[in-house]
């Protein structure tokens, strides 16, 4: 322990969280944020956690022009690390009690709280952790997708490796970390205290950490005119592009992501939600978890802002929104889905597609649906529930192997994409989507949207990742190795 200590306390991953810059300037800027009362706590939860290490409760909403942005947390992390120690029973047991105590012990403190004005955090484990333990005990417990199983023949698993996609560059990393620990809160002090427990206390010998990612996300402002974070950080880090930045944007590229008619509700995006979705329901050992997506993605902002708005409109959305000059929220609700045979019609007409309108054939849900649970969800409700946020790091603030991930110390519009889907399969499948690729329902070619939309947009590193439940978040399945 106290050799990984010095590892990371000496080194430059220190200085990245520690010091922080330019992250450190979103307190200054964005002022003090509340925190809940022991009282508020309990009237929202009555007094229990979340069964789900993903989602997060106490989420505030503004209105923009008469549509609800759901506003999330200020200030944002994810650390990825590979495990050190081997993968032998009495090792990995171990291991799961040590970092177990060591979250049981932040939510104890109710540092841990799984709202903004606390904490959240979510454990999640990449294939090669998997891969660690016996094939006798993934092979059964493992979550199975049982669409992409009824649709190719063969037993296809929730959790793949991730892919390169037909706009991502040729020099794509495609990363192979065991875990990821995927912060979030209001306060940056309780995000770093988190990291330090993690990764300095009692577990921390079990980890290399291999990257620290960091970065924010501004909706209070969305729609007000006011300046936001956002378009403040950029301008203060000196990146191409930034005065164009709409004054009150939530992200980088203009347009709110986060409205809450586009972003899947509930529980919808657990493994176990959907009917026929995996084996989950109702009793799987990864029931009220999720898969999740992780990559970095660079934003040419001049590029971006060198068109006008109506056009950065319509290649956002699709071809025939026309929202007045400056709006920000443009409704993607279920009234505002496009079918497959919509974009189709689309691209018949004005040769491309926009990038919500490319996605919402898989995104979306084609008819309406009565969950596991009860939920009824109508014929458009969105699937993915998106957890990205703007970053200036490049790519990261912090990596292990500067070489290998191409670290520079010159700041970078970009984002760190997060999004938790109820499969590996259905966000390739949408991913794909967003290159105009359909499968046998039709293709539009790579050009659809990579021309108006993804030419802006680099993508350095991807991975996939499973989130267990909470109650299996530390080390799943070593509890029943023999």
């Amino acid at each position: 322990m106290a050799v990984t200590r010095r590892r990371f306390l000496g080194g430059a991953a220190a200085a990245a969280f520690a010091a922080g810059w330019p992250y450190r300037l979103v307190d200054r800027i964005a002022g003090p944020t509340p925190r809940d009362t022991g009282a508020e706590l309990l009237a929202d939860h009555s007094g229990a956690l979340p069964l789900e290490q993903h989602l997060v409760n106490g989420l505030r909403t503004v209105v923009d022009g008469g549509t609800p942005v759901t506003v999330p947390p200020l200030h944002h992390a994810v650390v990825t690390a590979v495990l050190d120690l081997p993968a032998t029973t009495v090792a990995l047991q171990q291991a799961q009690q040590a970092l177990e105590s060591v979250l049981v012990g932040l939510e104890a403190a109710r540092l841990l709280t799984f709202r903004p004005t606390g904490l959240s955090l979510a454990v999640a484990w990449g294939l090669p952790y998997f891969r660690r333990l016996p094939s006798t005990l993934t092979g059964g417990l493992l979550p199975v997708d049982l669409d992409a199983s009824g649709s190719t023949g063969t037993t296809t698993p929730a959790l793949l490796d991730a892919i390169a996609f037909a706009s991502d560059p040729t020099d794509l990393l495609l990363e192979q970390n065991d875990v990821a620990f995927v912060l979030a809160s209001d306060h940056l002090a309780d995000i770093a205290s988190a990291v330090d427990a993690v990764v300095n206390g009692p577990a921390g010998a079990l980890f290399q950490v291999t990257s620290i990612r960091r970065g924010f996300v501004d909706a209070r402002h969305v729609g007000t005119g006011v300046e936001s974070l956002t378009k403040r950080m950029a301008m203060a880090a000196g990146v191409p592009g930034a005065k164009s930045i709409p004054e009150s944007a939530q992200l980088f590229l203009g347009f709110t992501s986060t409205q809450q008619a586009a972003l899947g509700p509930s529980t919808i995006a657990n493994l176990e939600s959907l009917p026929g979705m995996t084996d989950q329901w109702p009793d799987g050992y990864f029931r009220h978890g999720t898969a999740m997506h992780l990559s970095h993605i660079f934003e040419d902002l001049e590029s971006w802002y060198g068109v006008g708005y109506r056009q950065r409109a319509t290649f956002s959305i699709n071809p025939s929104v026309r929202p007045h000059r400056g709006t920000q929220t443009i409704p993607q609700g279920p009234g505002q889905t496009e079918s497959l045979a919509q974009v189709q019609a689309d691209y018949g007409t004005y040769r491309f597609v926009g990038h919500s309108a490319s996605m919402q054939p898989v995104s979306r849900l084609p008819g309406p649906v009565t969950d596991n649970y009860g939920n009824l969800y109508p014929a458009g409700t969105a699937i993915p529930q998106r957890a990205d946020f703007n970053t200036l790091d490049n790519p990261f603030s912090y990596s292990a192997d500067p070489l290998g991930d191409r670290m520079s110390p010159l700041p970078a519009a970009g984002v760190h994409f997060l999004a938790f889907t109820p499969t590996s399969g259905s966000f390739h499948q949408l991913r794909h989507a967003m290159d105009g690729q359909y499968g046998p329902d039709g293709d539009l070619g790579f050009e659809a949207v990579h021309g108006p939309f993804n030419n802006i947009l680099r993508t350095t590193h991807r991975q996939n990742y499973l989130v267990p439940p909470r109650v299996h978040r530390s080390f799943p399945l070593a509890e029943l190795l023999d």
